[in-house]
């Protein structure tokens, strides 16, 4: 049986219908609703092939058909229109990204609020990741009793620091004069290479204190990888506003997982050679997610793909629009995270 144009311009009248009503969708619907020029009958006919073809549902309490899985799958890499940010949804974004906000973090935290906000799903942004940058530079700060702080600096503007044990007794003085050889060394090195590097040459100059280089190594890698793995979630509860999620039980490992970072960065990680990245309900890896769309994107400091977010919703999602905005917001997080290293580097 094949799929032409008239079956195409039927399920995409009826997957917009659905999309917007979360109601199941008859043929007299179609044929009242839309400029389609068919008679109910012959729309019933084709929908009766289109669920043969397995690109429809019949829940069992309606007369109506819902898309599948298939079908929203066929929706978006063929059939849905481009959408368009109104006027409002543009304002709203660029406001809140004119705000002054000094750490990265921050942006991270308001740019899941504002792809909540707009989508009215729920959102996810994973934090920078800096293995791949370039180091600026290394200091450590002695805070007494034998800890320091460890703090660095990359070339893209963004900032880790982490807390460390140094050898009692060691002076400030010290620490600058480690800090010194150890930007000597490491400045400009990509942090991944840092950190498979074993470093024999400067494990030589500390002398007496060469098991500290171990300290401030490891203390870097784990400080990295736990900041790549930060995920902020936003607007979770706007899913319980959904018919789909109005079982409890549903709801309920819905909301689970979301509390979970490991298994959001999982839904993040790793995707950062496409510009969208789309998986629909059963194409989730997560059982628990099999009623959800996930929506992720990239977002980049110049030309460096650093990060991605993504939005969390029901397979019904309103595709075009996800789209627009996340296309939008990733275009505008990159801006302002590469004006904010531009100002850094003045």
């Amino acid at each position: 049986m094949e799929l032409d144009a008239r079956k195409m311009r039927i399920l995409q009248a009826i997957i917009d219908d659905y999309i917007l009503t979360a109601s199941p969708v008859g043929s007299r619907t179609i044929a009242k609703s839309t400029d389609i020029g068919l008679s109910s009958a012959t729309i019933r006919n084709e929908m009766s092939d289109l669920e043969e073809m397995g690109f429809l549902e019949q829940p069992h309490t309606s007369a109506g058909r819902i898309p599948s899985d298939k079908a929203y799958r066929l929706y978006v890499d063929s059939i849905m229109r481009r959408s368009q940010l109104s006027r409002d949804e543009l304002s709203f974004i660029s406001e809140h990204y004119s705000k002054k906000l000094g750490e990265v973090d921050d942006i991270v935290k308001q740019t899941a609020f504002v792809l909540s906000s707009v989508t009215r799903y729920a959102s996810m942004v994973l934090s920078p990741r800096l293995h791949t940058a370039r180091l600026r530079y290394i200091h450590l700060v002695g805070l007494g009793e034998g800890k320091a702080l460890l703090l660095i600096v990359t070339d893209s503007g963004l900032t880790r620091d982490s807390l460390i044990r140094i050898p009692y007794g060691m002076e400030q003085s010290e620490l600058e004069r480690i800090s010194l050889m150890l930007n000597a060394k490491l400045s400009d090195c990509r942090l991944d290479d840092i950190m498979a590097s074993r470093m024999d040459d400067i494990a030589g100059e500390l002398g007496e204190h060469a098991r500290f280089l171990n300290s401030i190594i490891k203390s870097l890698g784990e400080s990295l990888e736990q900041k790549a793995k930060r995920v902020e979630l936003s607007g979770a509860m706007n899913l319980l506003s959904l018919p789909e999620y109005s079982d409890v039980d549903r709801a309920r490992d819905i909301l689970s997982v979301m509390e979970k970072g490991d298994a959001l960065y999982e839904m993040l990680k790793g995707r950062e050679d496409v510009e969208f990245t789309i998986k629909i309900g059963h194409e989730n890896e997560l059982s628990s997610m099999k009623d959800c769309s996930i929506v992720t994107a990239t977002y980049k400091i110049g030309s460096e793909p650093i990060g991605t977010f993504g939005v969390i919703g029901p397979t019904r999602m309103n595709y075009p629009k996800v789209l627009a905005v996340m296309g939008h917001i990733g275009r505008t997080l990159s801006e302002t995270l590469t004006n904010m290293l531009d100002e850094e580097r003045k």
